[in-house]
């Protein structure tokens, strides 16, 4: 039995079935009232049938009022609490933890969304060519960051009357939380700006709140960036101290990522050759954090023959192998590389043969959006999908949003 499939135990006494998570991908396919439909029922039964011990799920919005993408699932109160039970129930006979990932988006809510956007500082979004999709923030006031962080709370307090078996909070990619953590775009002279300590205190608050809504035995997650890759910005020796601040408020399972917008290092922008043969693209610097903690690490980024992730595991340099992309194309990939059909797996999405949008990295987000959505659909993902039948879909969807939201119609 290869190494993957061994159980692991959690701080709080939750079983993992086995080493291998799907980690989260955006699905972008609620309804108009930001709900899950069976679109979600039949992408999610899909996944925990695919033999991973545990599954998270996409952006969970806390707010209605800041969205990353227009259809986002929000859950801010329990207006469509029985759908939730029904998407938590997906999971129900099987051996997989189906957790949310909760979000708010900050700075990196889509300016056409959301008719204001907020952030820790001022600081717009700066990616080439897509800067008009993006707002200058407003700077939060204090009142307003002790709200957002109740928020936190109450969104997993629902997930888990909801029947969902744990939550991730989401630190990493250039989100709010991440947003705090940054130097780059937390500018604050208040108590959430200026020193490490207080650039913590957002995401250390929103831990703690959930924690006490949720109580001790209900599995609470983070993904944190190993770093920005950003001049300025959140350091890999931060992250370091940020992990062992986290640690010792007895999380339980901390998934190392890295990038923001402007820089997607989780998908393999501007990594070195090496690394991406290598694989694992943060696997130096969660060798280096094995030695700081004893909770749980997960790593996602880069992972693609199984070779490589018994390896990792074996060394004990981390003990979950997170995939994400594989996913939206494969959702069988678990069971398959534990009977032996599958040793690896490699996705490449069609290029546009546009050199500015072959370019653009965050484009191939809407290549597996349309992939999980037609996984929703019940339908076999097709990787050889025109991309620009996903960008269409996509971005077409952004532009419906703006429309009814600016004129009604």
């Amino acid at each position: 039995m290869s190494i993957l499939q061994s159980s692991f135990t959690l701080p709080n006494g939750s079983v993992l079935a086995n080493r291998m998570a799907k980690s989260a991908m955006s699905e972008n396919m609620a309804d108009a009232n930001h709900a899950p439909n069976e679109l979600y029922m039949n992408a999610y039964r899909t996944w925990a049938q695919g033999g991973a011990g545990l599954i998270i799920t996409g952006n969970v919005m806390i707010d209605e009022r800041a969205l990353g993408e227009p259809k986002n699932v929000v859950v801010e109160d329990k207006r469509h609490f029985e759908l939730l039970q029904r998407w938590a129930a997906t999971a129900k006979a099987t051996n997989t933890h189906l957790w949310p990932q909760i979000n708010h988006p900050g700075r990196q809510a889509v300016g056409l969304l959301n008719q204001e956007v907020v952030a820790p500082s001022p600081i717009p979004v700066k990616v080439p060519r897509m800067e008009f999709m993006f707002k200058t923030p407003r700077a939060l006031e204090e009142q307003e960051i002790l709200e957002i962080i109740e928020r936190y709370g109450n969104t997993a307090l629902i997930l888990k009357e909801a029947g969902f078996t744990g939550v991730q909070i989401h630190g990493a990619h250039g989100y709010l939380v991440s947003q705090f953590l940054s130097p780059r775009t937390n500018i604050r002279k208040d108590r959430w700006g200026g020193s490490l300590e207080n650039r913590a205190r957002f995401l250390l608050e929103v831990y703690r709140t959930i924690r006490k809504k949720v109580g001790p035995d209900f599995p609470v997650g983070i993904k944190i960036n190993s770093a920005d890759f950003q001049r300025g910005g959140f350091t890999e020796e931060e992250s370091m101290e940020v992990v062992q601040m986290i640690s010792n408020e007895a999380i339980d399972l901390i998934e190392i990522s890295g990038g923001t917008y402007e820089k997607a290092s989780m998908m393999g922008d501007g990594q070195k050759q090496s690394t991406r043969e290598r694989e694992a693209y943060f696997l130096e610097y969660i060798e280096k954090i094995r030695n700081l903690t004893d909770i749980p690490l997960m790593l996602t980024g880069g992972f693609r023959s199984k070779s490589v992730m018994e390896q990792a595991i074996a060394e004990g340099k981390l003990d979950i192998i997170g995939l994400a992309r594989p996913f939206a194309v494969y959702p069988n990939l678990v069971n398959e590389l534990f009977s032996g059909k599958r040793t690896e797996v490699h996705i490449t999405p069609p290029k546009f043969g546009v050199a500015a949008l072959d370019a653009q990295t965050g484009l191939e987000l809407f290549w597996f959006e349309y992939q999980i959505r037609t996984l929703g659909l019940g339908k076999t993902p097709n990787p050889k999908l025109s991309p620009y039948r996903a960008f269409s879909h996509n971005f077409g969807g952004i532009m419906r949003k703006w429309v009814n939201q600016r004129f009604g119609i």
